[in-house]
């Protein structure tokens, strides 16, 4: 499949992109300077509801993307109960009619059905073939495939085995999240006849991201073998960069912080406490120099070897131009 076929895919077709990409929605990261860049340079991309305090700051966003550029992009909404904000950010999007939603973490059941009321398409995170048919039949646009490259909340399954699973037991558009960082990674994982990709990891290096230099210039310093899973964040197993102090802190929970994320009555209030601290030690560790670094980040770091401005990114990725 050559250059020409990968950019007339079906995700280029469903949201008007040159390129199929998306530049995936990253936690604290995604930016609008970022969404503005990606879309001027051909592709498509998604920021976390989360990433605004007020469902008022999530709409001057909208409104700043939309007034410095003309090209779709998303929102990533948690749809499950841990997100206060769920029910106001999903209508202030289905009222922007904001061209996509990315759900992650809970049942897109809702969204999807308010959101195509509003002509808004859904595109649900997925990490399995159980999952992927539900959320097929409750009338998904199409299927995020993260696997275990990806960065963040990865899954557990590369994208040699994950993709064609979804290919065999799905029959709706198939998006991959992970493993993708230059021309090579893209063609090969193109090749295997999805409609897209979600790229994240490689953007956060980008001179228009907002995080500090410290935590771009560790993307360009640290390798794939120094990408570890750890619990301690969000209860959840998340990808960080190895720093000294993650060693420190250990990744894992210990004693005391497993039984009570065990217990019947205290687990909900542990893990809505533990989520809150993981998020604020993200948040310190990305603005601000600190020897209390935890650095979210993919494997894909391998692909990274210098902070350049995300136009010259995407380059590297669709034509091998370094």
């Amino acid at each position: 499949m050559g250059n020409d076929a990968i950019q007339k895919t079906t995700l280029c077709e469903m949201l008007g992109i040159q390129y199929p990409i998306i530049m995936a929605p990253m936690f604290l990261v995604s930016n609008v300077d970022m969404l503005v860049a990606g879309i001027n340079a051909g592709i498509t991309g998604a920021i976390p509801a989360m990433n605004f305090r007020t469902t008022a700051e999530l709409r001057s966003a909208i409104h700043l993307i939309r007034k410095q550029c003309d090209g779709p992009f998303g929102i990533n909404l948690i749809v499950n109960k841990s997100n206060f904000l769920y029910k106001e950010q999903l209508e202030l999007i289905c009222a922007e009619k904001v061209d996509f939603i990315i759900t992650s973490l809970g049942s897109p059941e809702e969204t999807i059905r308010v959101a195509h009321q509003a002509g808004v398409k859904v595109f649900c995170d997925v990490t399995d073939v159980k999952y992927a048919q539900k959320v097929e039949k409750l009338g998904a646009d199409a299927l995020i495939a993260v696997n275990k490259e990806a960065g963040g909340h990865a899954g557990n399954l590369s994208y040699t085995e994950l993709i064609p699973l979804l290919q065999n037991a799905c029959s709706i558009p198939i998006i991959s999240a992970g493993g993708v960082g230059d021309s090579t990674s893209y063609q090969k994982m193109m090749k295997m006849g999805i409609a897209g990709v979600s790229v994240g990891t490689v953007f956060i290096a980008s001179t228009e991201s907002g995080v500090s230099n410290e935590y771009k210039q560790a993307c360009v310093d640290y390798q794939a073998k120094d990408i570890v899973m750890t619990t301690k964040l969000s209860g959840t197993p998340c990808t960080v960069i190895n720093t000294p102090y993650v060693q420190q802190i250990g990744t894992h929970q210990n004693m005391l912080e497993k039984i009570l994320n065990g217990n019947k009555r205290l687990k909900k209030w542990f893990k809505a406490f533990t989520f809150y601290r993981g998020m604020k030690k993200l948040e310190h560790a990305a603005f601000a120099a600190t020897y209390k670094t935890v650095w979210c980040a993919g494997p894909t770091v391998d692909y990274i070897h210098a902070i350049r401005p995300i136009h010259s990114i995407v380059k590297s990725i669709v034509n091998d131009e370094k």
